[in-house]
């Protein structure tokens, strides 16, 4: 295999020190070798799921009456969710045990997109694995309940309250749930945000400074994304999604000052 030489500037980039950082020599793989290595995660991954899926089957009463009586209660006084089409009552019990499926799997499928990422990295950052499965599982599953107990109620109650003595609000069951669903995805990938961060941290990618050069750009990033996620672009669920957002990108900042690994002094940005 041919060696591409470096600029002799005295000593090589920090990331290509032969001392620690060396990649295995099995860890090159060519591009068909990528697409069978992702599919064979894939499919790991959607066994866990479909494992999850089962497990939630025998539970899916309890996980019905769970989500769903919740929103009941926070509609006008007597009030009920209405399904119109046949098969919306099962096929949202359904997608309730895909839901909990997916949040069950979380740890499985974050091992196996770490297995999928692994042979790209250093040796010593292989050393990861159990942090990034670890954090990544606990953002998923914080960022879900931090939707399902804040975020949808508070516009649930929102959305509610434009009932009067013209206006009744009778919302479907498969709106009501594909509404709720998205929201818990999202809020679970935004809450990877710091966990994402740590891992790039700790191999040199971002520093906490390059962070902080870039917060008014990520906050209109944040807002942008926020008014993708939310439906009918209300300013007040855009703050509910794009204000956690903000404040996650300010602990990723702390979390990579702490955590990010220490340059050399003639290495530090000016």
């Amino acid at each position: 295999m041919a060696v591409v030489p470096f600029p002799d500037h005295g000593q090589l980039p920090e990331r290509w020190d032969d001392d620690d950082n060396d990649r295995d020599s099995g860890g090159r793989m060519s591009f068909l070798e990528h697409l069978e290595e992702f599919r064979k995660r894939l499919v790991r991954s959607l066994i866990a799921v479909g494992v999850g899926m089962g497990i939630a089957f025998f539970f899916i009463n309890p996980i019905y009456r769970f989500i769903m009586r919740p929103l009941q209660a926070l509609l006008p006084e007597g009030g009920r969710l209405v399904y119109i089409a046949p098969a919306e009552g099962f096929l949202t019990k359904l997608k309730i045990a895909l839901l909990t499926g997916i949040i069950l799997a979380a740890p499985a499928i974050m091992y196996q997109v770490w297995r999928f990422i692994a042979p790209g990295l250093y040796t010593n950052e292989k050393k990861l694995a159990f942090p990034f499965v670890a954090l990544t599982s606990i953002g998923f599953v914080g960022g879900a309940a931090f939707s399902h107990y804040v975020v949808f109620p508070i516009m649930w109650v929102y959305f509610a309250s434009f009932e009067d003595e013209i206006l009744q609000f009778t919302p479907t069951l498969s709106l009501v749930f594909s509404f709720y669903l998205r929201m818990i995805l999202a809020m679970g990938l935004i809450f990877q945000m710091p966990s994402l961060v740590f891992f790039l941290a700790r191999m040199g990618v971002v520093t906490a400074r390059f962070l902080f050069r870039h917060l008014k750009y990520a906050v209109l990033i944040n807002f942008v994304v926020a008014a993708v996620i939310t439906p009918g672009g209300d300013p007040l669920a855009q703050a509910l999604i794009a204000g956690p957002m903000c404040l996650l990108y300010l602990l990723s900042i702390l979390i990579a000052w702490a955590f990010g690994k220490r340059r050399k002094p003639a290495e530090v940005e000016t």
